[in-house]
């Protein structure tokens, strides 16, 4: 089959009035260099409908005003969805687990489009309680072998692992910024990121930067009163530009994740991918994680960086130290980190994983 137009659907564009943050960016960055090689739209819910276009020829849809279904809104739907579904080839839907994703496979199987879907995380109300709606789509894309492995769909010849994409023109490093004792966290500061952990594991002599917005009160607190004596910086409102400089002067980025928060919660699926790994790595960062989920995946240990046990300060100090230490060593991890994103991370082989899948 040739792919003559493809259609990504999302629940909300990625920015400000986002529902998922990471998951709509993963939409939209895979959409914008999928359209580089084939006709394709971006389509997202919302209040008001639009279209516009990008510098890289994607097309954008918002279908609204959107119906959230039982009033939540990590769950919109319009009737608009069936048309575009209908005079489509293909449809990527970026959450498996909602009724529009659903909705769009059954439209597809009567219409003769082909609909795909990758789970990022998120849902809502849908059929899949009644109804094996799994098989309404023809092939499920996951983007690690974890997500894969929690689908049960490791023997299904419908799933296949896609992984994620990094723009490795923009995450790159810059030979004229010299590292820094700095130790660096990207993400949301919530309990299951292990950002608390981290900061009890700062060792001496570093400083750490946690850009990321607090979701979580107390867990905000609880990060504040444990940096007291130790340079810890928050930064709540960086761009991707702070970013990128953050990542390119950075001793290392650090992604600590946990199964078991500090509170005695469980998160059964803290990370399906670990996107700021791969983007500090592709800035020539080493990184450090937690043997969590789908992180060891990103991370290839004592190569570009190092795997550590969760919820164990004591560990994660040790490597820290010895990044400290071997900056040498840890120059030669960062080029590394660099060298695997370009060879299994960039968005043109994740495109190509999917057109293969879209077609075959």
């Amino acid at each position: 089959m040739t792919v003559a137009q493809v259609v990504h659907l999302t629940p909300a564009l990625f920015g400000h009035n986002g529902v998922y943050g990471g998951g709509e960016r993963y939409a939209y960055e895979l959409a914008r260099h999928m359209a580089r090689v084939v006709p394709t739209t971006l389509v997202a819910f919302g209040d008001t409908p639009q279209r516009f276009s990008t510098p890289d020829g994607l097309q954008v849809r918002v279908i609204g005003p959107a119906w959230k279904v039982r009033g939540q809104r990590s769950n919109p739907f319009h009737l608009s969805l069936f048309p575009i579904v209908a005079t489509t080839d293909v449809v990527h839907a970026h959450q498996t687990h909602i009724l529009a994703s659903e909705v769009a496979a059954l439209t597809g199987r009567l219409c003769g489009s082909r609909v795909f879907a990758s789970d990022l995380g998120g849902g809502g109300w849908n059929l899949s309680a009644r109804l094996q709606t799994s098989k309404w789509f023809h092939g499920h894309l996951h983007i690690s072998e974890y997500s894969r492995s929690l689908s049960n769909g490791s023997a299904d010849t419908r799933h296949h692992v896609i992984l994620g994409g990094i723009d490795t023109e923009t995450f790159s490093p810059d030979n004229t910024i010299a590292r820094e004792p700095l130790v660096l966290f990207v993400g949301r500061l919530m309990p299951h990121k292990g950002v608390d952990d981290l900061i009890i594991a700062l060792p001496p002599g570093l400083t750490l930067e946690l850009i990321g917005k607090p979701y979580h009160e107390a867990f905000h607190v609880r990060l504040k009163e444990l940096a007291v004596g130790k340079q810890v910086i928050f930064r709540t409102d960086c761009t991707d530009a702070d970013v990128i400089k953050a990542y390119r002067r950075a001793l290392c980025v650090v992604l600590p994740s946990v199964y078991r928060d500090h509170y005695g919660n469980e998160t059964k699926v803290p990370e399906l991918l670990g996107q700021t790994p791969l983007e500090g790595m592709a800035c020539g960062c080493p990184a450090i994680v937690t043997d969590v989920a789908s992180l060891p995946e990103v991370v290839e240990d004592k190569v570009c960086g190092f795997i550590v046990p969760p919820n164990n300060p004591d560990a994660l100090r040790e490597k820290l130290e010895w990044l400290r230490d071997h900056p040498d060593d840890a120059r030669q991890m960062g080029a590394a980190g660099r060298q695997r994103v370009l060879e299994g991370f960039t968005w043109a082989s994740v495109v190509q994983r999917c057109l293969d899948v879209y077609s075959s």
